[in-house]
């Protein structure tokens, strides 16, 4: 057979590819369904555990067990996505209601990472056993053919609860995310009973019953009126704070103790947390804080904060839910797989795929426990009518030469072959017409059976099997029934499992930070030729005046209150606030000014520095490498914003020299080659900082400005030039935009 190519266009192929690859993504990944509320690497994790046996009452079970049996049996995407996730389900400050009972380190609310699986151990909680995985023998789901088709396991877990809810879910998919959060387990059953009792409801009727989250680290919701916006899209922003409370210090001091943070400070957040509040203090923000300590334990968190008498505690608060992430944002998407496709479900669409689901494995479990039951009752309906002609039922045994023909006589009443003590035996044998099932039991019963409390034992059992398939079918064809049995359930696992809210909902105002005005200093800023930059005292800077000019590349006296302008050879004006600039001694590094600012000193260098509220008193002069210039008033660069444009370039051009104008009468412009042009510097007009300016020199073809020197009326300046001094007073004046003079020494 001759092979056959396919022609195709390459675009096609890579998008149906790429269509399939985010498909096995959404749906056999990262989103949950929204009947469990389960992710896959979930779902199959706790099957396993359940299928090795490791119960809630059981010991413990190394973790490396669990993740090995898991990866080679249902889910062969690597190791580390089952641990991590077996993880998360025993961690309490993540999972509302943790589904695994860890034992050992799984890692702390600080972002402390669990052991490595060999050391760890887990078993099912309780709960999830018996809620998540109690129906499965009950044919209640469907199960699936797993990776290679060896083994098979459920498609979905027959959970009791709504479990998307009270756990919450956060997942990254292609092209789409799913970030829901935890609810409080007696709210969300309440709502799915009342729910139960009247479809009709609405979000807004649900949220009578579910106030809104309830984070396993607690907290204060504070945008109580959006949450209804939320819950009828499925989207929106949650605000949360931490909660704090005060205590008496040490000395009069006041104690700060956060004990509560935002759900989104789970890990390294904390530590992000004690680092900006430091920040705060370091900057100047604040000069509150004496002192910052996490003493945070299995109790529970507690940040101490303490602050000076005087402190405006109020004030202070507001500062670290405006500065920190005290205050953060909880971003709401309740995306889940309903139905085989991702949708984004409002609180009803979820309560209503939960309901439907619950009916769903209500009816399977009944169904299979009703086909149980009539199973039994037609055993013991054998079995009460074969003691009632036990003696019948012992001759046809002895009479026979085989079980078969035993139990031909048995269901077809065929007696040839079988001897009899009488021919009314024999009449009697003919007219037995059990069933299959009842003739096997009845070949299989043992004599004790035949003894008086078992005989009664069996007619009561009888009874009961009547009676349950009485309340089963009951179940099955009433609606009304099968509802009651469920809400029961809920009712009880409500009753076991409940805990109060953690999260208090609220409307609270926005926060607002009063900046206490900084008394005003002089101080000196100075920044040495690595880009390292400090304030000092305006004392120790006229005292070593000398010193820092010969050391440091910029140095000046501004105020502390005030702004440094920074313009760089791209064109650029960078701005920074001089409070944040450390203040330190003379001989201290410093901090990089990139820390401080956009300025990128790998992209750009620093021309000239100095204080902006200097502008205002002077004009400033841009050369460019291509010798475009204009003299621009200081008052255009008192700007607001961090970063602005000082001057229009040219392609391929650069900033070479930024100065400031006071009495100077000419200036003079070097070329790489050689040319010296010397001309007054009112020969060049003034413009705005936005305008490219005009040539100053007319350049060789490959020549460009290297140097810019400045000289006032009859003053005396020479420059070393090819290792011999030049005075450039010597220099002729000539006009703007010539050539200039080609300096041979």
């Amino acid at each position: 057979m001759e092979d056959k190519i396919i022609r195709s266009e390459y675009s096609e192929i890579m998008q149906k590819s790429y269509i399939d690859y985010a498909m096995s993504v959404i749906i056999a990944r990262a989103l949950p369904d929204i009947r469990d509320g389960l992710k896959p690497v979930q779902r199959r994790t706790l099957y396993d555990m359940y299928e090795l046996g490791i119960r809630y009452d059981r010991p413990y079970r190394k973790s490396a067990r669990i993740v090995g049996d898991t990866m080679g049996k249902y889910h062969p995407h690597g190791d580390s996505s089952i641990y991590d996730c077996l993880v998360v389900m025993a961690q309490d400050f993540k999972k509302l209601l943790p589904l695994v009972d860890g034992h050992g380190n799984f890692g702390t609310i600080e972002g402390d990472g669990a052991a490595a699986m060999r050391y760890t151990e887990a078993r099912l909680a309780r709960i999830t056993q018996e809620n998540f995985l109690g129906d499965l023998d009950k044919d209640v789901v469907d199960f699936v053919p797993n990776f290679d088709e060896t083994e098979t396991e459920p498609s979905v877990l027959p959970v009791k609860i709504p479990n998307f809810l009270i756990n919450g879910s956060e997942g990254i998919a292609v092209g789409m995310a799913t970030s829901t959060p935890p609810h409080n387990l007696a709210e969300v059953l309440d709502a799915e009973i009342a729910f139960m009792q009247d479809d009709t409801l609405t979000t807004k009727d649900l949220m009578k019953y579910i106030k809104g989250p309830d984070f396993p680290t607690g907290g204060i919701v504070i945008n109580k009126d959006e949450l209804r916006q939320i819950y009828e899209t499925g989207m929106g922003k949650i605000k949360v704070r931490g909660r704090v409370t005060t205590e008496a210090g040490k000395n009069g001091h006041i104690n700060l103790i956060v004990t509560e943070i935002p759900y989104t400070m789970i890990g390294m957040g904390i530590g992000k947390f004690l680092s900006d509040v430091a920040a705060l203090s370091e900057n100047k923000v604040t000069n509150d804080i004496i002192d910052i300590s996490n003493q945070s334990s299995k109790e529970g968190i507690r940040i101490v904060i303490e602050l000076k008498k005087d402190t405006d505690v109020e004030n202070f608060t507001n500062l670290l839910y405006k500065k920190t992430k005290l205050e953060d944002t909880f971003g709401v998407n309740m995306l889940a797989i309903d139905q085989g496709r991702p949708e984004t479900m409002n609180l009803q669409q979820i309560m209503k795929a939960c309901v439907d689901f619950q009916f769903e494995t209500a009816r399977r479990k009944y169904t299979t426990l009703l086909k149980k039951e009539q199973d039994k009752k037609e055993i013991q309906e054998g079995l009460i009518k074969a003691c009632n002609v036990i003696d019948l039922v012992i001759e046809i045994l002895r009479g026979s030469k085989d079980r078969a023909m035993a139990k031909e006589c048995l269901v077809h009443g065929t007696t040839t072959g079988i001897k009899f003590k009488s021919r009314e035996s024999e009449v009697m044998a003919a007219q037995l017409m059990f069933t299959d099932a009842q003739a096997d039991a009845i070949l299989e019963m043992r004599l004790y059976k035949l003894i008086g409390l078992e005989l009664e034992a069996l007619v009561k059992e009888h009874e009961e099997t009547v009676a349950n398939i009485y309340r089963y079918e009951d179940i099955l064809e009433d609606r009304e029934s099968m509802s009651m049995v469920i809400q029961n359930e809920l009712t009880e696992i409500r009753r076991q499992y409940q805990s109060k809210r953690k999260t208090e909902i609220d409307n609270c105002a926005e926060a607002v930070y009063e900046e206490k005005a900084a008394e005003e200093i002089d101080v000196a800023f100075i920044m040495d030729r690595f880009g390292y930059a400090k304030t000092i005292d305006a004392g120790t800077y006229d005292k070593n005046l000398e010193t820092i000019r010969n050391e440091f590349r910029f140095s000046f006296l501004c105020k502390n209150t005030g702004k440094i302008c920074i313009f760089t050879d791209d064109g650029q004006l960078h701005t920074i606030r001089v409070q944040d600039l450390p203040q330190e001694k003379m001989r201290d590094k410093g901090i990089p000014i990139d820390n401080v600012s956009n300025y990128d000193s790998a992209k750009e260098e620093i021309i000239m520095a100095l204080s902006q509220s200097d502008l205002n008193l002077y004009r400033l002069m841009f050369v460019t490498r291509q010798a475009m210039m204009k003299v621009v008033d200081g008052g255009e660069f008192d700007v607001a914003k961090r970063t602005v444009a000082a001057t229009k370039l040219m392609d391929d051009d650069v900033v070479v020299s930024v100065s400031v104008l006071h009495e100077q009468k000419t200036i003079v412009l070097q070329t790489e080659e050689g040319f010296f042009l010397r001309f007054k510097t009112e020969d060049i007009p003034e413009k705005k900082k936005a305008a490219i300016g005009v040539r100053g020199m007319r350049l060789g073809k490959k020549d460009t400005i290297r140097d810019v020197y400045y000289l006032e009326e009859e003053q005396q300046k020479a420059v070393e030039y090819n290792g011999k001094p030049l005075e450039l007073s010597h220099l002729k004046i000539s006009n703007r935009d010539t050539k200039g003079t080609k300096i041979r020494v």
